[in-house]
Parts: C-alpha cells; sequence; structure tokens
C-alpha cells in the first residue's frame, strides 16, 4: 500500500465489521421469528488449531500476506498462539508467536489508555477535567468546552486530522513527545464530546498526560507499569528498536511478492508506536479479561469495558478506549491497527472470558489483509459464539424513498477541514449510492468486509448488510439526513452530507472542465504563435487587449505548473507518507504561494481580456473563448479557497 492509499484510507482503516446488539435488533413483520441458532463449537486448542489451520494459509496466499500471527485466550491462559508465513521472506524465517515482532499500530493506544486509568486510579488523573490542568501548554476551549480525557478516550475531543508527523521510514523525523504534542497541535473544528472523529494527535496528548503526572517518560511508565506486571518481554513503545529486540522483529512489505520495507517510525508515539509479539498482546488481553489482571482495579477496568459514549443511534459506539462491537448478539470491545505495512486487530468478549488477536506484516493484493481481518471475526464468531438472527424489512416503497434520500456524497467527521488536506474529500469521495433496485452501497467502505455488501432496510432509516449483519443508519432532521454512519466505524466516526459549495458531484467535473479549458489556452498560445509566423499573419490584438491576452494565458501556464506541483507533492510522498513531515515542506510551501496567485491572477486577467473583448466587439468565438476562461477560472479561485490551497502553517 503506498503512501497516498494510507492517507485517503485513514478514515478507515483498522477496523472490522459487527453484527447488531441484542438490544438493537430489528423487529421483524408481524408473526416473524429469529432464524435458528446455531449450536457452538466448543472452544479448545484442537478445534481450534485445525480451523485455523484450514483458514489462514489459504487467506494468506490468496491476498499474498507474507506472515501473520493469532492469538486467541480464554480465561488467565492461552487457547492458541500460532505463527503462519513469514518473517521475512527472503530469509525463509517463519512467525515465531512468542518472539517475532509485529506492529500492531493503533492497537497500542489500548495500552495508554490504560496507563491512563491507572493514574485515574491513582488519582492523579479526573476524566472530566480540562486536559489543560495537566499540559504546561495551552489547548484552547472551542465554543467554550474544554477538551477532556474521557473525549479523548472516546474520540471525541474535537480535533481535525492531522498526518504532517504520522509515519516515516526516517529514524530522525522521531521527536520528544513534548515536542511533538506542541509542535502538531491540529485545529479543533467542532465542539468536544459532539461528533465521534477518530484522533491519533489526542491519543499522543493522553500519552504526554501520563508522562507529566507520573513524572516517567511515557516509554518507561509503559515498562514499569503495562510490560513488567504482565512479563511481556517481546514488547517496547521505543523507536528505532532496542538493540536486544531488532532481531526479532518481522520485515514489513507491501506484499509477499515484493520487498521488504524500512522500520516504520510512528511519530505520535503512543497512538501507534508498539512492536509486541503475539504471545505478549495474549498477556494484555488476559489482564483485561480478568477484571485488569495485574494492571487495573476491577472498578476501573468495568468501567473502560462499560462505558457507551453517544452515538448515532443504535450503532456502535465507544467505552473508554475500546471500540464496541457486536456479532451474534455477542458483545465485543477492541480496537484495531494499521500501519502502512503492518494491519492488526484485537478483540475480547469479556461475557464469554476470550479474546482474539491477529497480526499480519503485509497489507498485501487489494488490501487483503483487512478482508482477512473481517473474514476471521466473523468466522470466528459464527463457529465459537453463534447467536440467532433476526428478521425484519421496511415495505419496498418506503426502502426505495429511504434509499433516496440518503443517496449522495458525504464527508467523514475525521478529516481535514482548515488545511490544505482537506482537497482529500473532493478527490476520495464518501458516496452512497442507490441502484436500480432501489439497493444501497457504500462503496468507500466495501473493503472493510470479506465478502460483498446487501443491505436490507429493516427499520426506518436502519440498515442491515445480510453478510455480516453489519448495521447502517442515517439520523433524519426535517426531513433531511444530517449523519449516517455504519457499525464498522461509528464508535470513531460518522458521515455528513457534503456542503452544496464543496460537493463533488458538481465540482469535480466541473474542476477537470476548467483545467481542462485552462490547457486548452495555455497550449493554444505558443501553437498559434508558430501558426502565425508560418503564414507570416499578425497578431489581431494590440495595447491592452493584446496585453491582458498574454497575461491571461501566463497564468493559465501558472495554474498548470501549480497543479504539476501537487501531482509532483502526491508522488513524492506516494512511497513514504513520512516525505511531509519535513523534506517536502518547501514545496508544500512554493505551492500554497503558487497556487492562489496562479488562480486568482487568472480570474483577473481573463475577466480583463472577456471585457475587453465584449467592449470591443470581437468575433463571438473569442469572447466565447474568453467568457469560458473566467469561468474555469472562478471554479479554479473557488477550489483554492475552499479547500485551502494557500497559507503558511504546517500543520496539518
Amino acid at each position: 500500500m503506498t503512501g497516498l492509499a494510507v492517507l485517503i484510507a485513514l478514515p478507515l482503516l483498522a477496523q472490522g465489521p459487527v453484527r447488531q446488539s441484542p438490544e438493537a435488533q430489528p423487529a421483524g413483520p408481524a408473526g416473524s421469528q429469529p432464524a435458528e441458532e446455531t449450536a457452538p463449537v466448543a472452544l479448545d486448542a484442537a478445534d481450534l488449531e485445525a480451523w485455523l489451520d484450514g483458514f489462514m494459509p489459504y487467506a494468506l496466499a490468496r491476498g499474498q500476506i507474507a506472515g501473520a500471527v493469532v492469538v486467541v485466550v480464554r480465561g488467565d491462559g492461552p487457547v492458541l498462539e500460532k505463527g503462519y508465513g513469514y518473517a521475512d521472506v527472503a530469509a525463509r524465517k517463519p512467525v515465531d508467536p512468542q518472539t517475532t515482532l509485529f506492529r500492531p499500530g493503533s492497537v497500542s493506544k489500548l495500552l495508554t489508555w490504560t496507563a491512563v486509568m491507572q493514574q485515574v486510579e491513582a488519582g492523579e488523573l479526573d476524566l472530566d477535567e480540562d486536559v489543560n490542568a495537566y499540559l504546561d501548554f495551552e489547548i484552547p476551549p472551542y465554543e467554550g468546552e474544554p477538551v477532556t480525557l474521557r473525549h479523548i478516550l472516546t474520540h471525541r475531543a474535537g480535533f481535525e486530522e492531522s498526518i504532517r508527523h504520522l509515519i516515516s521510514s526516517d529514524p530522525d523525523a522521531v521527536m520528544p513527545l513534548a515536542a511533538y504534542v506542541k509542535k502538531a497541535l491540529p485545529k479543533q473544528v467542532v465542539a468536544p464530546g459532539t461528533t465521534p472523529a477518530y484522533s491519533n494527535y489526542a491519543t499522543a496528548l493522553a500519552g504526554y498526560i501520563v508522562e507529566r503526572v507520573s513524572g516517567e517518560p511515557f516509554d518507561d511508565y509503559i515498562e514499569r507499569h503495562i510490560f513488567a506486571p504482565l512479563e511481556m518481554r517481546y514488547a517496547t513503545f521505543r523507536q528505532p528498536l532496542p538493540d536486544a529486540l531488532q532481531p526479532f522483529m518481522s520485515k514489513g512489505y507491501p506484499t509477499a511478492a515484493e520487498e521488504a520495507k524500512p522500520f516504520e517510525m510512528v511519530i505520535p508515539a503512543p497512538a501507534g508506536s508498539l512492536s509486541a509479539s503475539g504471545a505478549a498482546m495474549g498477556k494484555f488481553m488476559m489482564a483485561h479479561l480478568n477484571d485488569g489482571g495485574a494492571l487495573l482495579q476491577p472498578g476501573t477496568a468495568q468501567e473502560m469495558h462499560d462505558y457507551r459514549a453517544p452515538g448515532v443511534g443504535p450503532l456502535n459506539t465507544m467505552a473508554l478506549g475500546f471500540y464496541e462491537q457486536w456479532v451474534n448478539g455477542h458483545r465485543a470491545i477492541g480496537h484495531g491497527g494499521d500501519t502502512v505495512w503492518f494491519h492488526s486487530y484485537m478483540w475480547l468478549f469479556p461475557e464469554a472470558d476470550i479474546g482474539l488477536y491477529i497480526s499480519m506484516n503485509s497489507a498485501g493484493k487489494d488490501g487483503a489483509a483487512g478482508a482477512l481481518r473481517s473474514g476471521l471475526f466473523h468466522e470466528f464468531a459464527d463457529r465459537y459464539l453463534p447467536g440467532p438472527t433476526p428478521t425484519g424489512r421496511v415495505d419496498e416503497e418506503t426502502a426505495r424513498e429511504h434509499a433516496a434520500m440518503i443517496a449522495g456524497n458525504y464527508v467523514s467527521s475525521r478529516g481535514a477541514f482548515t488545511n490544505f488536506m482537506s482537497v482529500l474529500s473532493l478527490l476520495s469521495p464518501l458516496q452512497v449510492v442507490v441502484d436500480e433496485d432501489g439497493k444501497i452501497a457504500l462503496p468507500a467502505l466495501d473493503g472493510l468486509s470479506a465478502g460483498a455488501r446487501d443491505w436490507v432496510e429493516v427499520e426506518p432509516f436502519l440498515w442491515v448488510d445480510t453478510a455480516t449483519g453489519e448495521r447502517l443508519a442515517a439520523e433524519v432532521k426535517d426531513g433531511r439526513v444530517v449523519r449516517l454512519s455504519t457499525d464498522a466505524v461509528s464508535p470513531f466516526m460518522v458521515l455528513e452530507p457534503a456542503s452544496a459549495g464543496t460537493n463533488g458531484a458538481w465540482l469535480v467535473p466541473a474542476l477537470l472542465a476548467a483545467l481542462g479549458l485552462v490547457l486548452l489556452a495555455a497550449v493554444a498560445w505558443p501553437i498559434r504563435a508558430l501558426v502565425r509566423r508560418h503564414f507570416d499573419a499578425p497578431f489581431a490584438l494590440e495595447g491592452n487587449a493584446r496585453t491582458a491576452w498574454r497575461l491571461s494565458r501566463l497564468f493559465a501556464w501558472l495554474v498548470l505548473l501549480a497543479v504539476a506541483g501537487w501531482i509532483m507533492l502526491v508522488v513524492a510522498f506516494s512511497d513514504d507518507i513520512g516525505a511531509l513531515g519535513g523534506p517536502l515542506d518547501w514545496l508544500v510551501i512554493l505551492l500554497r504561494v503558487l497556487t492562489p496567485v496562479a488562480t486568482v491572477g487568472l480570474l483577473a486577467a481573463s475577466a480583463w481580456h472577456s471585457w475587453l473583448c465584449f467592449r470591443d466587439k470581437r468575433r463571438w468565438t473569442m469572447k466565447l473563448g474568453a467568457a469560458l476562461l473566467v469561468l474555469a477560472a472562478l471554479v479554479l479561485v473557488w477550489v483554492t479557497l475552499a479547500f485551502n490551497l494557500y497559507g503558511f502553517s504546517m500543520v496539518y
């Protein structure tokens, strides 16, 4: 997976599909009955290993994933810890579940938030206190509301996405946590507590708060208060890896057929820098399944697991740090994690006393790692934790009306809104589409499932995917959809209708047409000059008319130069997202100066040229061309302003 793919997919990565909770099961028509429940298979090592041996090797080979580790625990002991494939393809080194280190990505957050809760227990932190009480710099309140740790642990702090200092292959990109939280502070765009919006920055901030109130560097704290009590010897947050652990680190790959990539540096370290073996992660799961084990008091663990943040209708929401997830009527809590090359997920079933963990060292062909995670979760639950699937359906006419209401372009609450990265929402729109049969689809989320989606409306504005049981729900006010989400992402992200001014449904075609007109105008300048020279023909315009025409063409070329620069920027960081953290700063600044100069200059010059054409009663073809160029310039100026393609701030 390229760096660009990661940027576009970040709002959606690291999430697994889920089925609905029993409290929110849709009612069927009168007299309908739940489907017959399948008897569970006993969860023992022999059956589990046989089942996984039939599932994993084929899935890895089909997806071109180099290696994986799967761990299942129950109570205070492992049921099975097993590696599949290779930790190093070239050396044919197999995955060892006891010692091979994988990068769990954002699963790391669960350790950070456990550390927060340890300090809550110690009386050093209050989940509902303004975090400024624990900081040596200020986070301004938004609309009078301060950020609290409860907001942070439920991904509701209100920060926009920040990706400049996220992942890099350059060890020099790592910075002290105290420097990162001050340098990378993103803008708040919604009031804290109101909107789920995933934030790596906020988790790093929580780690920094733990560091300050405990008086211990974050890495030291985790080692002393998480790893040591659980004897997690093959685990570290440190970057680069300590010398003693480097021989155990799995390589990371795009696919098993490609070369290994450098070790990734996760710059907001508390949000994702963990390297750990499968067995080490099993110990962490067992601690939480055992009322906090050696890490937390039972009441604190229960508070983490049972809390439910406000969400979208009946959909899954956040516990304290954990995503709530339901499958076959069983409540799970968990967290997913993705770096560029590693893809992981941890699920806990507290009532069943079961934990499931998988980590893979490749994105795989066509993002196969996401489908494999989804398949593992559902197949595991269907085998060992089955449950009834209720039936129900909204009548066809109503379903078609509601499908038409939710169709359109949406913007994710997890994204950039005040910096130039907001243009990603235009380049990769989130669309709800409706086919001729009235079936809805959300193509951008299809990769979160192992199979095709089949959404059926079972209650007004509540759809269920018949393949997975995952739900999609919409909030409707005054006859209009105001937000929607799905169980896979609802704990930390909602989709809101794109505003009229930034809706890609019209803006993308308009932008492409505008660039086409600008390209035509720019290229026609030298071509027409060559034609005139060939036929020894004079230029028809004189004086101001000639100056205005030439200026409009000059700015057209500057627009094309700016577009080429943005493309170059994308290409430059497509193989290393870390290039955004410093090496490309000069290009980012240059483009944000050149783009407004070029687009506004084109608008001014083309408007002058058009006015002169009409004033001097030029032929209709010249008037039409001049007017079209003005319209093109208006579109380009609008895109420049609406998507923040200007300015000097280096927080993005």
